[in-house]
């Protein structure tokens, strides 16, 4: 065992012992349980040294596992001393399972606001079969401990004009107000910050790659807010223009507004799967009526409005430039030598900061080359990032934020000459891609009815994926976003104008490369035909970047695949071409020409 790790649990299993408990869950979440956390709720980073974006540790007096997804079981093994925390594989043996086996009679201890209140049932579940018990504690033990843990971040929020966001806070609040109205709520709780971001047509700065404020909300039946935030992030100019129906609170008056709502037996409204328990028992204990059900914001923030949609378009058009420059740069970089995956990262995201309207990255760049392609969510670190080298392939999934939209987009290039196995991967992956972008369907389907048709050129020749095809896109907001989703796994959110997707099919051959072809696309309503019965939706693709051409084997492709392909293709070149310079335009010249030319 590392010293460092020997010491920090040490001190955490001192502190266990203080408070009378026998272990204690560390999961990788805040209060808000998001997908990205700040330095300050890093809590399993700092007892376990694992930096992927899922997992938890369960920490016991004489034994301690941590549980990772299967995009982690490689680096989980890295970074994590297995003397003194048991990898083991959170789908396939979870961490309420370990529990129940090896609790025996003991206490274990959590945090009410690291844990949702599906996750404390299903662990007072586990510890009723060991024949323990499980405690909310009122101070973290870890946070006793980690005497050197950073504050919360405290960046101002600021105003998001009513002109990018295209339609004014009051207009939404009233909106979402009806809506519990009909339903016979009082007050609906808020605790994802994108949501809250969205109502009051905010922005922040807490998160590294989401641009919101962490905070809480209550949202009132008559489309009053309060609104829970340090008081050291909202000016007094921002404050007034949320007019008198916004009140703002500092965060320690949260506890006695859920009281006061449960004192009065208002029926409160909680999202199960985004609300800490801690709220929940607090409501609960109070007096109030509690509902289950997700988010109200949740569906109105996804269906994306024309102003959002324009803005999107435009930061999907300056982001194709910044790639399509990088792309272009890239051959005469990897040729002469000295170019590793971070290296090309951090020159791609040069690019994109010369926007005037860049913001940030939208979530950290994937650039991984040969084998490391093949972990899905790979990220290159110093002293192990692989050199970029002729004959590799490179994939490299990254995005950005602009003030008027969110990117991603993920595109393998081909380092050098291809083999005839990458290209007959690609271009089976590229089928699959072209056929959900060319997809119409009917009103009601949803992204799981469709996952199907991006697979099907994989599936023919007995080959698939393990991730979804496609997730949710906030608006200069979260990177990945619900409700809809396309995936294998069942979904009954059907797609609707509006909503922007990505699609993404991939393929990875472990230990030799990785393949995934990624544009963001819109739902829209298809021109009607006649005859129809029902209305018709199709994908808007909004991205605009080459496809790797020496990548593609045509005999694969029919006359409709290669005529997409090529149609793309015209309008990339057309559309940017104006923007970069003479340079990179010949490049895209070329990168962009008929593939129907060349087969």
């Amino acid at each position: 065992m590392s010293d460092l790790s020997a010491k920090r649990l040490t001190a955490l299993r001192g502190e266990l012992k203080e408070q009378n408990l026998d272990g204690f869950l560390v999961p990788l979440q805040d209060e808000h349980q998001g997908e990205w956390i700040p330095p300050h709720a890093q809590r399993l980073a700092w007892l376990t040294g694992f930096t992927g974006s899922a997992g938890i540790a369960v920490v016991l007096a004489d034994q301690a596992a941590i549980f990772v997804d299967g995009r982690y079981t490689l680096q989980v093994r890295q970074q994590v001393d297995a003397e003194a925390f048991v990898p083991h594989h959170l789908m396939d043996d979870p961490p309420t399972k370990w529990v129940a086996t090896h609790l025996a009679k003991g206490r274990l201890g959590y945090d009410p606001w690291l844990h949702t209140p599906t996750d404390v049932e299903r662990f007072e579940k586990a510890c009723l079969e060991a024949g323990g018990t499980l405690h909310a504690c009122e101070v973290n033990p870890l946070d006793i401990v980690w005497t050197d843990r950073p504050g919360p971040p405290r960046v101002a929020a600021n105003a998001y004009p009513t002109e990018l966001a295209g339609e004014a806070s009051a207009s939404k609040r009233a909106r979402i107000g009806q809506g519990l109205r009909d339903r016979k709520i009082d007050v609906a709780v808020l605790t994802a910050p994108d949501s809250i971001a969205w109502l009051l047509n905010i922005r922040g700065g807490d998160l590294e790659y989401t641009p919101v404020t962490l905070s809480f909300a209550l949202l009132h039946d008559d489309s009053r807010v309060d609104w829970f935030v340090d008081l050291s992030k909202v000016s007094d100019e921002l404050a007034a223009s949320l007019g008198n129906e916004v009140i703002v609170m500092p965060p320690g008056e949260l506890g006695p507004a859920l009281t006061f709502l449960g004192a009065h037996h208002r029926r409160v409204q909680i999202d199960p799967a985004s609300t800490a328990s801690w709220i929940d028992a607090t409501l609960r204990q109070a007096g109030a009526v509690v509902s289950r059900a997700p988010d109200p914001c949740l569906l109105p923030k996804a269906c994306k409005n024309d102003v959002e949609l324009a803005g999107m378009r435009g930061a999907h058009v300056r982001d194709g430039a910044a790639l399509t420059r990088f792309l272009a740069w890239l051959p005469g970089a990897v040729a002469g030598g000295g170019i590793d995956e971070i290296g090309a990262a951090d020159r791609l995201e040069e690019f994109r900061r010369e926007s005037n309207m860049f913001t940030g990255l939208s979530f950290p760049t994937i650039a991984g080359t040969g084998p490391n392609g093949a972990i899905v969510h790979y990220r290159a670190m110093p002293g192990s990032a692989r050199q970029l080298g002729d004959g590799d392939v490179l994939l490299i999934d990254s995005g950005a934020q602009y003030r008027d939209g969110t990117t991603d987009v993920t595109r393998t290039i081909a380092l050098g000459a291809a083999t005839a196995e990458q290209r007959d991967r690609f271009t089976r992956v590229l089928k699959g891609h072209i056929a959900l972008a060319r997809a119409t369907f009917v009103e009601g389907t949803s992204g799981s009815q469709i996952d199907i048709l991006a697979r099907a050129p994989l599936w023919e020749a007995g080959l698939d994926f393990d991730h979804g095809t496609g997730h949710g896109v906030g608006a200069h907001l979260n990177v990945h976003e619900g409700p809809h989703r396309i995936s294998k796994m069942p979904n009954r959110e059907a797609l609707r104008p509006g909503m922007i997707v990505s699609n993404e099919p991939g393929y990875y051959k472990e230990g030799a490369f990785g393949i995934r072809i990624e544009n963001l696309v819109a739902v829209r309503e298809a021109t009607p035909i006649d005859g129809q019965e029902r209305k018709r939706l199709e994908l808007e693709t909004l991205t605009l970047a080459p496809i790797d051409r020496h990548l593609i084997e045509p005999s694969l492709m029919t006359e409709p695949e290669l005529a997409w392909l090529d149609a793309y293709h015209a309008r990339v070149r057309d559309t940017l071409t104006p923007l970069v310079d003479a340079a990179t335009g010949a490049w895209l010249a070329a990168a962009t020409a008929p593939v129907r030319k060349s087969a």
